[in-house]
């Protein structure tokens, strides 16, 4: 599991070089879907860029163009959510310490 946490309280943590509202709008433009999806995917991207995991696990802060890339990668037919958490998946097993960040329940609209 990686080791990002400010437990002693040093440090100020970073936060993300990005909104939740930059990626959902860089997310519509580059994959079908719908806006409730957006929102979620973009708010646990901004959340795993808060935690300075991918940071300290890659060396360069998740930035919108990083999330984007990374899901064009996944297969075509998957949704912004399932593409979400396909990239988890590979962090996951690559590093470990992302599932928490994965996309379990999209709201639904009425």
């Amino acid at each position: 599991m990686t080791g990002n946490s400010n437990v002693g309280g040093d440090t100020a943590l970073e936060t993300a070089g990005f909104t939740a509202d930059e990626l959902a709008e860089a997310l519509e433009a580059a994959f079908e879907g719908d806006p409730a999806e957006y929102r979620v995917v973009a708010r646990q991207a901004r959340d795993l860029a808060d935690a300075g995991i991918v940071a300290d696990d890659r060396g360069e802060p998740l930035t919108v163009e990083e999330v984007v890339r990374n899901l064009e990668d996944a297969p075509d037919e998957s949704s912004v959510a399932d593409r979400w958490n396909w990239w988890l998946g590979a962090l996951e097993t690559a590093y470990g310490g992302y599932r928490e960040f994965e996309v379990r329940a999209v709201p639904t609209e009425e």
